[in-house]
């Protein structure tokens, strides 16, 4: 398995695809999982994802993070840790860059909004969502719906999480025909980019919050563990520019997580000593975690994030008026669906809940940019400015 640990998911051993694709040899010599990574990649739904709300609706600014950026960033963190502990990088990497694709325009506000529209319909989950779109939506092959990802990574998308008890129906719909074993744990490579999500918003939410504005510097100094980190990054670069020292800071933040979370985790691993990846999976708790030290630091850090950045009165304002525009395109199409795409009018069941499930595919797949474009198209300009 090239240097990996036993209780590391095995391309050469993978539960396969649930349409056999040919093996004829004739795209690279790659295994399950790099194929998958690629075909993620190379995706329409991942290329989107470049104009999708991260924290911050339709910037203008360029450093600002967005769906495509933060993807990267946790891809970068997810191999790092997979690497250290002899996990498979290339399923921790496809995992990490897929993990948002099911995301709708303009983030927790677009997810509300289409949360709202698609209660009498069975609901809607951005999770879900990611497995109908790389299952569904995403059809770029002759023969088959969706990207024919291997079981691994749809299991570790569909439950990077922990266990589903409850799934969505996009997702207990699909659970129907390829079984992903919901009620299980997730792979250790599944379990890895999770929390490389956490460490990537968390630091790098600071970072966009500082530099719009948003979010006051001295906020940061109430988690004591940021105020620690603070008091080091200072006394070792005194006289060093603030924002050069503030950057630093994130460096370092970033830096204990990730360290922390690999020592743990390989102290967790040595203890419980898993056979194999079917091992993990039958455990009764995750083996990927921070320490209780730095699992309580980071989850104060959310709190900070929460009450003085994502619940602010500038973001608050923002998110009304985009979830006012999602609502409104959903309602538009529902009651004209000849206003959508031609290739997307084509398909459109003609029985519910199928056929509104349809046109909240269609909506969630809209990028910023695109919803607000056709918002003004069919309905009027928004007052949603761009900006933060």
């Amino acid at each position: 398995m090239n240097g990996l640990v036993r209780y590391a998911c095995d391309p050469a051993r993978s539960r396969g695809r649930l349409h056999h694709p040919s093996e004829d040899g004739m795209r690279g010599p790659r295994d399950a999982f790099q194929r998958d990574r690629d075909r993620i990649i190379h995706s329409i739904a991942f290329r989107r994802l470049r104009d999708k709300t991260q924290v911050f609706i339709a910037p203008d600014g360029d450093h600002y993070r967005v769906r495509l950026t933060h993807s990267l960033e946790v891809a970068q963190i997810a191999r790092t840790i997979a690497r250290a502990l002899a996990l498979n990088e290339d399923l921790t990497e496809a995992l990490a860059l897929a993990h948002d694709i099911g995301h709708p325009p303009f983030g927790h506000a677009g997810e509300d909004a289409l949360i709202s529209a698609m209660q009498p319909y069975g609901g809607w989950d951005h999770n879900a969502h990611t497995i109908r779109t790389l299952t569904h939506v995403e059809s770029p092959y002759p023969h088959f719906a969706g990207l024919n990802l291997s079981w691994e990574v749809l299991e570790g998308l569909a439950k990077h999480n922990g266990p589903v008890m409850r799934p969505p129906w996009a997702l207990a719909t699909y659970d129907l025909t390829h079984d992903l074993q919901l009620r299980s744990w997730p792979s250790l490579e599944a379990q890895v980019a999770a929390l490389a999500d956490d460490i990537a918003y968390d630091n790098h939410d600071i970072d966009d919050g500082l530099r719009s504005g948003l979010l006051a510097f001295e906020s940061l100094l109430d988690v004591p563990f940021i105020a620690t980190r603070w008091e080091h990054v200072r006394a070792r670069l005194a006289g060093v520019p603030h924002a050069i020292q503030v950057r630093e800071l994130i460096r370092d933040m970033i830096g204990q997580m990730v360290n922390d979370l690999i020592e743990t985790s390989r102290a967790t691993l040595a203890d419980v000593n898993p056979a194999s990846v079917d091992d993990v999976r039958s455990q009764n708790r995750a083996l990927i975690a921070f320490s209780p030290e730095i699992a309580e630091a980071e989850r104060q850090v959310k709190t900070m994030l929460y009450a003085k950045l994502y619940r602010s009165a500038d973001v608050a304002a923002l998110q009304h008026q985009a979830r006012g525009v999602v609502t409104a395109l959903f309602e538009t199409y529902q009651a004209n669906p000849l206003r959508l795409p031609a290739d997307w009018f084509a398909r459109l069941p003609a029985e519910e809940p199928a056929r509104t499930r349809h046109i909240s595919d269609f909506v969630a797949g809209m990028t910023d940019r695109y919803a607000l474009t056709r918002h003004a198209e069919w309905i009027g300009p928004s007052a949603l400015r761009s900006g933060f």
